[in-house]
Order: C-alpha cells, then structure tokens, then sequence
C-alpha cells in the first residue's frame, strides 16, 4: 500500500444509527454513542442518530445480550444468549480524525468480545444524497451506466436555467 494510502480510504465514518455484527451472533445492534455529545456526521441539527462513534464507544442499543444467542456458548436447548463483554476499545480506527481525543470508528474497525467473538460493522449508518454539488461535479457517462433513468446532463441544464438549490 502506498505511503499516501490508508485502509480508510473511500470507507464512511460510523454513526449511531449504525449496526454492528459479531462472529458468533444472530442480531445486529446499534451503537450506543457514550463518549461524547457534540459531533455529528452529516445532521445540521444535531439528530443524536447522526452522533459520531469513537474507539470508545463500545456499548450497543438493546444492552445486555446484544448480539442475541452466541453460537461460543452451546447449551442442551441450543445456544445461551450473548453475553458481550468488551475486550478493550475499538482497532483499526482512523487516527487522523479524532472527537475530544478519541479516534473515530469507520467500516474496518474492529473490536473484540472476551467471550471470543469478533464485532465489525454491518451497516455505517450514513445516506447518500444527490444535491447540486453532486450533480455539478458528477460524470453524466459514469452516471448513466449506474442509473440509466436518469441523464444528468439535462438536470445540470436545469440549475443553468434556475435559480433552485438541491439539498
């Protein structure tokens, strides 16, 4: 990998909303932000789903058996339920953006259970949207090939020929 790289390259940064998976469960969680209350990805008006995950941040929503039924704990009926214990914070974190000196999480970050499990994440939580910078800046050929329904080339004719904001 270059020097200039990083494996956080083109991955989203995680919000609450977020969902967690383990190696050994059957549900999928979100992240209980308790590390902070100030940052938020992508929400202007402070939505606490949008609240920035950290390394520290290792609780999820429902507490007590997060993952549902942990296949490291077999009994005569089955399985036990989850039993999540932190092994520790967060790995493989992005450094370079930190929320009151903690580094915040992105989609290859990783945290081990001391039951054995490994949590990664499922879904990051954030959502795509088109505004008039994206139309602006986009490829009408690239964009086409995605979604052929749409031609991009007559929505930036569209913003020449109005004063309308996309958001």
């Amino acid at each position: 990998m270059s020097e200039n790289l990083s494996a956080h390259d083109g991955k989203h940064f995680i919000i609450r909303k977020g969902r967690a998976q383990c190696s050994e469960g059957n549900q999928f969680p979100q992240f209980k932000v308790t590390s902070h209350q100030k940052h938020y990805w992508n929400s202007k008006g402070g939505d606490a789903d949008y609240l920035a995950v950290t390394e520290d941040d290792v609780m999820f929503d429902p507490s007590g058996s997060s993952f549902g039924i942990c296949r490291l704990r077999p009994s005569s009926g089955g399985y036990l339920p989850c039993v999540f214990a932190p092994a520790g914070t967060w790995q493989k974190t992005y450094e370079k953006v930190k929320i009151m000196d903690k580094s915040c999480l992105s989609e290859i970050s990783e945290l081990m259970c001391c039951t054995g499990g490994k949590i990664t994440i499922k879904e990051h939580g954030q959502q795509s949207v088109m505004n008039q910078q994206n139309i602006i800046f986009a490829d009408p050929d690239t964009y086409r090939l995605i979604n052929p329904f749409i031609d991009l080339r007559d929505l930036k004719e569209d913003l020449e020929d109005s004063d309308q904001i996309y958001e």
